[in-house]
């Protein structure tokens, strides 16, 4: 009830007025994700979340939706800039600030949503591909130092764990009882699913919790041992699905800010359906992403209910366009 809620809540908020108010939100993001660094509850070494008792709330999930309306808000207020040097800086800059709060919470996989949210909506303001090849230049060189040129001066960046995430995903056989395990278990139960699927009996890995985090990071594994090839085809064919409707209401978006918008959260959405099914079968490190409408998390699924009601709210505007 509480998404159905949240998303009736989003249909009936205009986003664009609120987008013409970008450093205001902006400013609301950086507290938000700060504030986590101090008086945020944490599990497991990290601290991303403030608890209210009885639901624990993570800003920086419900920070994606507002990392778009944001640079969105950017673009159309600046569009005769967009394309030049000095705006995508400052987009990057702003968003910068919030992805490295957030990275330092530590949370490396929302922070890379951040970073694949803006470079999506830069390309699909009309920034030149030439500013995209720098920027890749620019990220492997940022990858080296914080991979090998930083570590070897003692310097790390990276949390022993997140190290060894990258490592495992190179070579899972070099430590199978430690670091690898969650690599390994997750390619035990992708394939002991088989073509059709174990069942929820059947499936050992879910029901003997062999598998590190099978109801959130690795919920695609699970549902791969319970459902078998067949059943990740039928789920995978269902997110295209969600993609398309997502990339067409882009398309057909009234205004160049629901544009952006509908193309932001089509980014968030499918940068994070493919990390995570990606990690789940071993062709992408370990990054703590998500699967959108299957991973369990308050905080995650709320976002996902914001983004659906926003597009509805902007399908529904375009559609009232066509009308008249």
């Amino acid at each position: 009830m509480l998404g159905v809620g949240v998303m009736a809540a989003a249909i009936a908020t205009d986003s664009e007025a609120v987008g013409r108010r970008v450093w205001t939100l902006w400013g609301a993001l950086i507290g938000a994700v700060a504030v986590v660094l101090v008086i945020g509850s944490s599990a497991k070494g990290a601290a991303r979340w403030i608890d209210f008792g009885i639901f624990q709330f993570q800003p920086s999930e419900v920070g994606k939706v507002a990392m778009i309306v944001i640079l969105a808000g950017l673009c159309v207020e600046r569009a005769t800039q967009v394309g030049s040097l000095r705006f995508s800086a400052l987009a990057i800059g702003v968003t910068a600030l919030p992805t490295f709060i957030v990275f330092i919470q530590p949370d490396l996989g929302t922070s890379l949503v951040y970073v694949a949210i803006c470079a999506a909506m830069l390309y699909f303001a009309g920034t030149p591909t030439r500013q995209f090849k720098w920027a890749a230049v620019g990220g492997l060189g940022v990858a080296a130092m914080v991979l090998w040129i930083l570590p070897a001066v003692g310097l790390p960046v990276l949390k022993d764990y997140q190290m060894a995430r990258l490592t495992t995903f190179i070579d899972s056989s070099k430590d199978p009882g430690s670091d690898g395990w969650q690599v390994n278990q997750s390619r035990i139960a992708v394939g002991h699913g088989g073509a059709f699927g174990r069942g929820l009996d059947g499936s050992t890995q879910v029901q003997n919790d062999l598998l590190p985090e099978h109801q959130t990071d690795f919920i695609f594994a699970s549902a791969a041992e319970m459902f078998g090839f067949v059943g990740m085809v039928a789920l995978i064919v269902m997110f295209g699905i969600i993609m398309w409707r997502v990339l067409r209401i882009a398309k057909r978006a009234a205004t160049p800010f629901d544009q952006l918008v509908a193309g932001g959260i089509a980014a968030m959405l499918g940068f994070q359906i493919f990390v995570n099914i990606g990690m789940n079968v071993a062709i992408m490190p370990v990054a703590g992403i998500p699967l959108p409408f299957m991973s369990y998390g308050g905080t995650h699924t709320l976002t996902n209910f914001i983004a659906i009601g926003m597009l509805m709210r902007i399908h529904r505007r375009s559609a009232r366009l066509v009308r008249r």
